[in-house]
């Protein structure tokens, strides 16, 4: 978990009446309905913020570069639960009373299919070159069948180019990247919250750039809307505000299907966003990391690289990964598309120090280009996998009372827990996940995402039914305490930790 400390604003508590989840089978049917326990603020709640990574930083390093002190300190105070359960992983015989980890996006169904394909015959390969340094961008061999790959699953109405593609150890590798190539230090890029929270590190330990963020919140507004819905009007305002504090905005960052909502953008929501982009003459980087995670085929994603003819294709940058879609966030295999070949040959100038191993891209080229494998074996049962565990999940949380929004994509369940906070503040909700880590389940908490609403909570379901059976145990343990704080509390007053 990424505890990010950014300069907190003052967040709406309004409670959101009827705003609706999003489940597979009714639509937005559940219904957002805990009852309210906060009075209303009347403030109108701010629409747009920059994030400040060193608020709060302190570091009395005498060894270290200035910059080296906040590198440090970030390792010292943001990743403290996905420490904790490091030192402390839950294992079913050697230790069962270790901790659950639902905090991490990670897909740990799939290591059965995936350890057979990557042990096959075909993936043992040494040659010289692949022992020698390559080109920067990656083996010719390698963005070939990337290009082949892409244009296939992305379904691209014209063949993707190999001289577009460029190979990186990861797309936290590629954030940092694009970041420091596109941007002057202390420039912004504009993201819509709550987002994934460790791309503030990763736009920010090398290239010293910032995020601007849209704030969305969980109120629905009429027929056609969904909570934590991004529209060009907030776009346009967020960008506006931000200008007038006198930040430079270079661009726009959009992850699809979105982290940690599971939304998945329309092509036409996709289309207005890029046209709003080039309007102001922002890059766009499109994150679509979970792009075949996808395990509700009514949704109907769409990669932007299969529109027909994209707004500012010069300014629209691609990236993709096998950590989550081939559940190998270990293996750091990540990969840029861009038909601009300034930022592909920047990009490339840093991949000396972000590449992968001649014997990685190796295996990476022969698993991409195994359609019939992945098409026909390890999608089909990835994504039942995924479903009958995010059915699962959902039903536990409908027991509990815990409404969420959830759209069928990704690994995670955006879970509304403002019921089990009595004064509805960002200290309680800090509160709350430390009662979890400490009955030995780690969830990522909103402020994480830097959500304006406290008492969310990201829940990942992409692990084995056991694992998930027992940390959905503890969940229940610390919210039905909890529960009985909240009723007990007049005046409201500190939870208390439960036992280790």
């Amino acid at each position: 978990m990424f505890c990010l400390p950014q300069q907190e604003s003052t967040a709406p508590t309004t409670c959101t009446g009827s705003a609706s989840t999003q489940d597979m089978e009714s639509g937005y049917g559940d219904g957002l309905q805990g009852e309210c326990l906060r009075k209303p603020d009347q403030k109108q709640p701010k629409l747009y913020g920059v994030g400040d990574p060193t608020a709060t930083f302190s570091s009395d390093s005498s060894y270290l570069s200035s910059r080296g002190r906040v590198i440090k300190w970030f390792w010292d105070s943001v990743e403290e639960g996905y420490r904790t359960y490091h030192m402390d992983e839950y294992d079913e015989d050697k230790n069962p009373s270790g901790i659950i980890n639902l905090g991490t996006s990670e897909n740990k169904l799939c290591f059965d299919l995936l350890s057979w394909r990557l042990t096959q015959g075909d993936m043992l390969h040494v040659e010289p070159s692949l022992l020698q340094y390559p080109d920067w961008r990656g083996h010719l061999f390698l963005r070939e069948e990337v290009a082949k790959f892409l244009s296939f699953y992305c379904k691209s109405s014209a063949p993707l180019k190999p001289e577009n593609v460029v190979v990186l150890n990861g797309c936290a590798s590629l954030f940092s990247a694009l970041a420091t190539v596109l941007c002057e230090a202390g420039e912004a890029l504009l993201i819509p919250t709550p987002y994934y929270g460790a791309i503030t590190q990763h736009i920010y330990l090398y290239g010293n750039v910032r995020l601007a963020y849209v704030y969305l919140d969980s109120k629905v507004t009429g027929l056609n809307t969904r909570p934590f819905q991004l529209t060009v009007e907030k776009l346009e305002m967020a960008l506006q505000g931000v200008s007038s504090e006198g930040v430079k905005v270079k661009g726009l960052i959009l992850i699809n299907p979105q982290n940690p909502l599971g939304d998945v953008y329309s092509p036409e929501e996709l289309q207005d966003f890029l046209r709003f982009a080039m309007r102001h003459k922002l890059h766009v980087i499109m994150d679509e990391v979970y792009m075949l995670s996808v395990f509700e085929e009514s949704l109907g994603y769409r990669s932007v690289l299969s529109l027909e003819r994209l707004p500012d294709p010069q300014r629209t940058h691609v990236m993709w990964a096998t950590s989550k879609d081939f559940g190998m966030s270990g293996l750091r295999f990540g990969v840029l598309y861009t038909e601009n070949q300034h930022v592909a040959t920047a990009v490339a100038s840093l991949c000396r120090y972000h590449g992968l191993s001649g014997l990685v891209q190796h295996q990476m080229a022969q698993l991409l280009r195994d359609h019939d494998w992945i098409s026909q074996v390890y999608l089909p049962e990835n994504h039942a996998r995924l479903k009958a565990a995010h059915t699962f999940v959902s039903e536990e949380l409908r027991a509990l009372g815990i409404p969420f929004v959830s759209r069928g994509a990704g690994f995670f369940i955006w879970a509304d827990l403002r019921k089990h906070l009595c004064k509805g503040t960002f200290e309680e909700e800090a509160l709350l996940w430390r009662q979890f880590l400490d009955n030995k389940v780690l969830l990522s908490s909103g402020k994480t995402f830097e959500c304006k609403e406290p008492g969310w909570f990201r829940v990942v379901f992409s692990d084995k039914e056991n694992r998930l059976r027992l940390g959905m145990q503890r969940m229940r343990q610390v919210l039905e305490g909890q529960s009985q704080v909240v009723e007990d509390a007049s005046p409201c007053q500190e939870p208390q930790s439960q036992p280790r």
